[in-house]
């Protein structure tokens, strides 16, 4: 993979199937992050309800921007998150399966 250059105070993401990554400033979620870099990933309600863009976090840690995400407490024990309302704590390595290319 590439290097990627990253200010200090942001994270990179990296999807692990892909292999593509992409900046994650700390302010925005890793939805927000991933259009600003040209990667399509699903989603749907964007406030943590639906459940559309549910992915596994492999590796790295976030904290949510509300206070009850739609996930089980079995769902997050086995790592799963909603990128529209997780921001990276960490770098991360996320399992998506059906992330694409904005051309």
């Amino acid at each position: 993979m590439n290097q990627i250059q990253h200010e200090s105070f942001d994270y990179v993401a990296s999807l692990q199937q892909q292999g593509w990554r992409f900046i994650v400033p700390t302010n925005c979620s890793l939805l927000e992050a991933a259009l600003a870099a040209g990667i399509k990933l699903p989603s749907s309600c964007r406030n943590g309800s639906c459940r559309t863009c549910m992915c596994k976090l492999v590796s790295g840690q976030v904290k949510y921007k509300i206070t009850w995400p739609s996930l089980s407490r079995e769902e997050k024990e086995d790592g799963f998150i909603l990128p529209c309302v997780a921001m990276s704590l960490t770098d991360v390595v996320l399992e998506v399966t059906y992330a694409t290319r904005i051309e």
